[in-house]
């Protein structure tokens, strides 16, 4: 019995077409592709989902001693992951794709590579951030409410594909 399916794709290019949607439904909450392929990845995505879930509220607040500009000594409050929301944050971002966000208006056709660092410097993998900060929450509440575990995914059949006749389906977070 095979591993997964081989999408009539050499390996690198299976593992590239996967990478690339399970980022795009994470991101977008819906995609259109094969019905092979859409099982594929909701098999995957639901993984990252789960792994969400369960470390979305894991982290350390510890506090820190140090001295202001005046000299004075100043307590504060410093929240970081847990080593095990580390790790699965640094999971996630070796699956995932990083996905660029959009320039402003004012920006300029033209961009150097500093301006991208500054654009992004706020929103450190910004897929990996909405599944611990948007995702995980609301399904960690919805497992609670209902019970369940696993079933993030939904798909939705549309009909064959002109041309091929592949079934296409829509992938989609649930609600």
């Amino acid at each position: 019995m095979a591993y997964q399916r081989k999408l009539g794709r050499t390996a690198d290019q299976r593992k590239a077409l996967l990478r690339n949607q399970v980022t795009n439904l994470i991101w977008n909450g819906r995609i259109v592709t094969t019905e092979a392929k859409a099982k594929e990845v909701r098999s995957v995505a639901e993984k990252m989902i789960t792994l969400a879930i369960r470390e979305c509220d894991n982290t350390v607040a510890t506090t820190k001693e140090t001295h202001n500009d005046k000299g004075q000594l100043v307590t504060l409050d410093v929240v970081n992951d847990a080593p095990s929301k580390l790790h699965a944050r640094r999971m996630m971002m070796s699956y995932l794709y990083d996905i660029t966000l959009p320039r402003n208006v004012e920006e300029g056709k033209r961009e150097t590579r500093r301006d991208y660092k500054e654009r992004t410097k706020d929103a450190k993998h910004p897929v990996v951030e909405k599944l611990f900060r948007e995702i995980g929450p609301k399904y960690k509440a919805r497992n609670a409410e209902k019970n369940c575990a696993g079933g993030y995914t939904r798909i939705i059949k549309m009909g064959p594909r002109r041309g091929d006749a592949a079934e296409m389906v829509i992938l989609e977070l649930v609600d």
